[in-house]
């Protein structure tokens, strides 16, 4: 899976939260200052190029929607992240975090409670 530029990540969070938008429903979701229209247009057209976004015609224009989900997105971004900085080790991430955050091991086994409740 493409990794996105932090633009085209900001136009993905706006889908995945309304499902189906055409652009002028997007840049009324994404922060102020908003882009221009063009800009957002451009930028759907290359999620669409990188089979992350596809459309359907509506009227004269068209709606936007994802044909990728944030959760696969995540998975994928979360595993080159790992991989890249933690050559693949989970237990490292964890570690590493645990270290730089201070972690007592009350919290850590609260977190590892939580995994287990939504992974029996």
């Amino acid at each position: 899976m493409k990794q996105l530029t932090k633009a085209e990540e900001e136009v993905m969070q706006v889908l995945w939260d309304l499902d189906k938008s055409n652009v002028a429903g997007i840049i009324g979701q994404l922060p102020e200052p908003r882009p221009a229209y063009n800009t957002v247009s451009t930028i759907v057209r290359i999620l669409e190029g990188k089979g992350f976004v596809d459309h359907e015609q509506q009227g004269k224009g068209y709606l936007y929607y994802p044909l990728v989900t944030k959760e696969e997105y995540s998975h994928k971004s979360l595993e080159k992240f790992v991989d890249g900085y933690f050559q693949g080790s989970y237990k490292s991430l964890v570690s590493f975090f645990m270290k730089k955050e201070d972690l007592s091991l009350k919290e850590l086994e609260s977190i590892m409670k939580e995994i287990k409740k939504e992974n029996p």
